[in-house]
């Protein structure tokens, strides 16, 4: 297949021309050069938020049978990127997110769950509404039936651009005592960019159309096993101090933000983030490598940077303080239902 990746140079992107190339798939990358596409992708230079930024697309006359769209800010550069390609191309993916469903997200919901509003030629708004844009804009000019939306949960894996597992890890690596954020048996759902990928790619290939949540079933793995993966891949002389949500929370600590990944069992978030119907996307092929090897190899690419990974420009750096973590390890100490 003759494929257009719109981006392609990082992260999910990235994952998804890495895995075309190895089914052989002829791979055009649309991006604006500040990042070199994986080696055998052919580059077209462009910045689709400026004016006539698409142009290099149209040089093509060959067009694609494909694109994949990981855009995730105004939804219009996804409308005009669409509107321009709809003669040029056969299908069209976009890489959307599970933040289009109306919060709180229905523990076990899937497609048909409530959706946020959102508009196909809107300019830049917030997460969410962006993000149905640009399903919109995908839908509106490639209609339902050539359209393919990806509504990805939490992503991990080599080339994260966002720091959640790359905190971990080299938070861990520092070795010592670490607060882990209980229970150990958490369930967690996450999707590793190239599992997402391989089965986009496959997607593509059977014609598939419409909306899926795309994540691990629920319990693909827990906060336990994450962790200790970690502890193994690092190799690190670090202790797991496993500590109750409610001491963690009394301290003021932000799950998810400070505590990437973790959110607190009960309640409606953890049901919502950790908790989706996935059915759909495993009954049509999507499998789930075990979280050890996401962590491993996640540390292998870490390692190669000097243990510092990249981050978008439009995300903050997850994590902890460190003198936090050091005063609530220490309040921990003697508390029941805190295990050192």
């Amino acid at each position: 297949m003759r494929l257009l990746v719109l981006g392609g140079t990082e992260f999910v992107g990235r994952a998804v021309v890495e895995a075309a190339l190895g089914r052989g798939w002829e791979v055009t990358v649309f991006h604006r050069g500040r990042h070199r596409p994986p080696p055998g992708a052919r580059s077209l230079h462009g910045d689709r938020t400026a004016p006539d930024g698409l142009a290099a697309l149209t040089a093509d006359r060959a067009g694609w049978d494909a694109v994949v769209d990981t855009w995730s800010a105004a939804p219009r550069a996804v409308h005009e990127a669409a509107r321009l390609l709809r003669g040029r191309a056969g299908r069209y993916a976009y890489v959307s997110s599970r933040s289009v469903y109306v919060w709180p997200w229905p523990p076990g919901a899937a497609e048909d769950a409530p959706l946020v509003e959102g508009a196909a030629d809107a300019g830049a708004t917030d997460y969410a509404a962006d993000k149905r844009g640009g399903e919109l804009a995908a839908v509106g000019a490639f209609g339902a039936a050539d359209s393919l939306l990806v509504r990805a949960g939490l992503i991990l894996g080599p080339h994260e651009n966002v720091g959640r597992l790359p905190w971990w890890l080299t938070r861990i690596a520092r070795g010592g005592p670490v607060l882990a954020p209980g229970p150990r048996e958490l369930p967690l759902q996450y999707i590793d960019a190239r599992d997402l990928a391989d089965w986009l790619l496959g997607a593509l290939e059977r014609g598939l159309s419409g909306p899926y949540n795309l994540v691990s079933p629920p319990g693909h793995t827990t906060m336990g096993e994450l962790l200790d993966a970690c502890v193994r891949a690092t190799g690190a002389d670090a202790e797991l101090r496993w500590t109750d949500p409610e001491a963690i929370l009394a301290a003021g600590i932000e799950p998810w933000t400070e505590l990437p990944v973790w959110v607190p069992p009960g309640g409606e978030t953890h049901g919502a983030v950790h908790g989706a119907d996935v059915s759909r996307a495993v009954a049509t092929g999507l499998v789930c490598r075990p979280v050890a090897r996401t962590v491993a190899d996640t540390w292998r690419w870490l390692s190669g940077l000097g243990g510092t990974g990249p981050l978008r420009p439009d995300r903050a750096r997850p994590g902890l303080d460190p003198e936090v973590e050091a005063k609530v390890l220490g309040l921990a100490e003697g508390v029941p239902g805190t295990t050192p």
